[in-house]
């Protein structure tokens, strides 16, 4: 068994021209013995988001604190702690903070998207 605790789990913040205010904590993974899948928790500080993207993976989403919307394929939806979202492949989608306060959320994708 393993347990992390989310402030022993690095922050990386993701540096890329189509996100703003993104910080990356990896979770559990293969390396914990969880094959083939990866955890991995997202900040998003005050105006940010994540690029608006596309790939051939699902993924599925937990939010965790905050204030913030998904769009999917153009409709853009707000989410709250508590809810979940599952993001088919092939699925355009970005998360946006629309809170004064930090927006975190769960990821959970197979191991091929947590490059």
């Amino acid at each position: 068994m393993s347990i992390l605790k989310k402030e022993d789990m690095p922050v990386m913040e993701v540096k890329l021209e189509t996100a703003k205010n993104l910080f990356k904590q990896t979770g559990i993974t293969g390396r914990e013995g969880w094959e083939g899948w990866s955890m991995r928790i997202f900040t998003l500080g005050k105006d940010g988001y994540t690029p608006k993207h596309i790939h051939d993976w699902p993924h599925i989403n937990y939010i965790i604190s905050g204030e913030g919307s998904l769009l999917v394929d153009g409709k853009e939806q707000p989410v709250k702690p508590g809810d979940t979202a599952y993001i088919k492949g092939g699925e355009e989608h970005q998360f946006r903070n629309k809170g004064s306060e930090e927006f975190s959320f769960i990821c959970i994708v197979p191991e091929e998207g947590d490059k």
